[in-house]
C-alpha cells in the first residue's frame, strides 16, 4: 500500500488545528538513519485506510516529497467522539533490517474440532495478534490458525503456529483455548420436588 506525503513546514498547535480544518493530518515519520521529520498528509484517505485491517500489518511505502521510502505504522489518535484521525505516526525501514509487527490471526476449523463437535466445548479466542520478526518482504499479512485438531482440556500457543519460513514469533502467548461446556445442575429443593411428585400423586 501506498501513501503519500509532504514535509510539515509550520509546526504547533495551532498549525496542526489550521491543517485538520483544511482536511489534512499532521504527522511524524521517524527512524533509520534519518533525523525525524513531520509530515502532512490528506486525512480522508488515510482515515478510509485505517479501517483495513492490512494497513495496521504491512509494509507501506510512503512518498515523501517525491522520494519513495518504506515505512509501517506506529500510531494513531483519534478524535474522543468524532469521525476523525488527528495525529499518525510511521517508522521507517530497511528492506535487509527485520522488523517487529502485530500480525492479526485469523481462525478457522473449530466446527470441525472434537472439542466442538463431539464435546459440545467452546474455542475461546484469547489474543487477535501476535509479535513477529522478520525482513520486511517475508512478512505475512495474516497467519492462519488451524482450531480443526483441538480437543477437551487443550490449550494453543503462539509457538505452535505455523509460520512461514523466515519468520519468527517473538513471544510465546496463548491464542485460544476450550471451554468445557456447563452442566446444568439439579438443586437440592428441585430433586425433593422430583421424588415428592410421584407420592403426592398416589396420595391423591
Amino acid at each position: 500500500m501506498k501513501v503519500i506525503a509532504t514535509t510539515r513546514k509550520a509546526q504547533g498547535t495551532s498549525a496542526s488545528r489550521r491543517l485538520r480544518r483544511a482536511d489534512k493530518l499532521p504527522g511524524i515519520v521517524y527512524g533509520g538513519h534519518e533525523p525525524a521529520t513531520p509530515i502532512e498528509l490528506e486525512h480522508n484517505p488515510i482515515f478510509y485506510a485505517l479501517r483495513k485491517e492490512k494497513f495496521h500489518a504491512s509494509i507501506l511505502t510512503m512518498e515523501l516529497d517525491g522520494k519513495e521510502e518504506l515505512v509501517v505504522l506506529r500510531a494513531f489518535q483519534m478524535h474522543p467522539y468524532k469521525p476523525q484521525v488527528m495525529h499518525i505516526d510511521f517508522q521507517r525501514i530497511a528492506a535487509d533490517e527485520k522488523v517487529t509487527m502485530r500480525v492479526p490471526l485469523h481462525f478457522s476449523g473449530a466446527e470441525e474440532s472434537p472439542a466442538v463437535k463431539v464435546d459440545k466445548a467452546i474455542i475461546s479466542h484469547t489474543v487477535s495478534y501476535v509479535e513477529v520478526q522478520c525482513l520486511p518482504r517475508e512478512l505475512p499479512e495474516f497467519i492462519a490458525v488451524d482450531l480443526s485438531k483441538m480437543e477437551s482440556g487443550m490449550t494453543l500457543h503462539s509457538k505452535e503456529l505455523a509460520v512461514p519460513a523466515g519468520v519468527e514469533v517473538v513471544t510465546d502467548v496463548v491464542v485460544a483455548s476450550v471451554i468445557a461446556p456447563v452442566e446444568e445442575e439439579v438443586t437440592a429443593a428441585e430433586g425433593a420436588d422430583a421424588v415428592e411428585t410421584p407420592a403426592a400423586a398416589e396420595a391423591k
